[in-house]
């Protein structure tokens, strides 16, 4: 269903698919940075995670196509959310936000994974 939704744009990688899943992966890593810069009282690691995390979100938005089909509209929304949560935990240092974002995360590796057989 959401292989539709994607089309490469200045890929790194040949297989665009391989390189949507390193971002997804590439999120949960700065997730958990986030996390602990939190647990640590450590500000300015925290926001320079968060700042990454947006970025790879923005990124995945740049790369959605929307002549694909609905898909790209839900995951646009979808990131988008995640990106306003995002910038509230990070003000509130609210953990459970970030654990919220990592859970989106991972399911959307699952379903990414299991759309594109990686």
């Amino acid at each position: 269903m959401g292989i539709e939704a994607y089309q490469q744009h200045n890929a790194v990688s040949d297989d665009p698919y391989v390189l949507v899943l390193k971002l997804y992966e590439g999120l949960l890593k700065y997730l958990s940075f986030v996390k602990a810069s939190m647990e640590s009282g450590d500000i300015e690691s925290k926001f320079t995670y968060i700042n990454k995390s947006v970025a790879i979100f923005d990124e995945l938005r740049n790369v959605l196509d929307f002549d694909g089909g609905d898909v790209a509209y839900y995951l646009d929304g979808l990131y988008l959310y995640q990106i306003e949560t995002l910038f509230s935990a990070g003000i509130d240092d609210n953990v459970n936000s970030i654990n919220q974002v990592m859970k989106v995360v991972q399911g959307l590796i699952d379903a990414w994974k299991e759309e594109t057989g990686l």
